[in-house]
């Protein structure tokens, strides 16, 4: 079996990356990955992503494995998994259904998919539980090195913020291996109404303004469904 290089050089990077900018709320390691697929191949394209999801469940060190479907791209799916340190994701990385998975997805992907390996720094947890109708929000946030503490400082507060508005069940932020002034900013909303009312919010759009100075890239906002 073959380990897949670039990830695994991306693992030796995040367990050098310093924690001082801000406090990591656990040791996990977390993997986000975009994929694109042609759009004559969505049912199959969903059809191996969910066998690939339940053999990933089930292998030590799996804490999460959540496949998402982008609403205003059908053709577009994301994986979010967490696993509990390095060792567990280069085992599941070295696997015979991860390496099954990769070398089917080739044949229907329309582009090659995207892997971003970080750490949890911020978690911020609301009233609400998940259910059926909830909306998934990923968010790539780019901001220049000079301006990654700051950065941290206004996403901690949308942390906190966002926590306290109707219908949020969680907002969390990830901080990229390499380079590190990369972020994943993941939110789980009970509706797209409730995520609506978030984005009108004073809060909200104080941490959008209070970002934009630092961004070094467009702020890269998709929504989800979840699949099951």
């Amino acid at each position: 079996m073959r380990l897949f290089s670039p990830l695994i050089c991306a693992i030796a990077v995040l367990a050098s990356v310093p924690t001082s900018s801000a406090q990591a709320e656990d040791g996990a390691v977390y993997l986000s990955t975009y994929i694109d697929l042609m759009p004559n191949e969505v049912g199959s394209g969903m059809a191996l992503l969910k066998r690939y999801s339940n053999a990933s469940r089930t292998q030590p060190g799996n804490l999460r494995f959540d496949v998402l479907h982008e609403i205003a791209r059908p053709s577009r799916f994301a994986i979010l998994e967490a696993w509990t340190d390095e060792a567990a994701l280069e085992s599941h990385e070295s696997a015979a259904s991860t390496l099954r998975f990769r070398d089917r997805l080739k044949v229907i992907q329309g582009a090659p998919y995207d892997e971003r390996l970080g750490r949890s720094l911020y978690l911020g947890s609301g009233k609400c539980k998940d259910g059926a109708r909830a909306i998934y929000v990923l968010t790539h946030v780019d901001v220049l090195p000079n301006h990654l503490d700051d950065a941290l400082t206004l996403l901690k507060g949308m942390s906190n913020g966002a926590a306290k508005d109707e219908g949020n069940i969680s907002y969390h932020v990830l901080q990229q291996a390499n380079p590190a002034n990369h972020l994943t900013v993941l939110e789980v909303w009970t509706s797209k109404s409730a995520f609506d009312a978030h984005i009108q919010a004073a809060h909200t759009r104080e941490f959008r303004q209070g970002l934009l100075p630092m961004q070094g890239a467009l702020y890269d906002e998709r929504l989800y469904d979840k699949v099951d």
